[in-house]
């Protein structure tokens, strides 16, 4: 009995040596997804959108301040 996975690995196959390329990398594509772990899919906090937010913000160590800005004057030399 085949399996989905085989049905579509022959599918790719077929469709690449028809020169189908697209309908080869949807079928790829969607080989791809069944075998992504549902583990390794988390859910964002709630407010958290885009790309990097799961990362925390770098925190600045206490006591820190910016440095000065060059004097425009100059051009920064003194």
């Amino acid at each position: 009995m085949a399996t989905n996975r085989d049905r579509l690995t022959a599918e790719m196959h077929a469709a690449a040596a028809a020169g189908d390329y697209e309908r080869a990398a949807a079928l790829r594509d969607a080989l791809r997804a069944l075998s992504v772990d549902a583990s390794q899919i988390h859910k964002p906090a709630p407010g958290a959108m885009g790309i990097g937010t799961q990362h925390p913000k770098p925190e600045r160590p206490p006591g820190w301040k910016p440095p000065k800005k060059p004097d425009p004057m100059t051009g920064g030399r003194r």
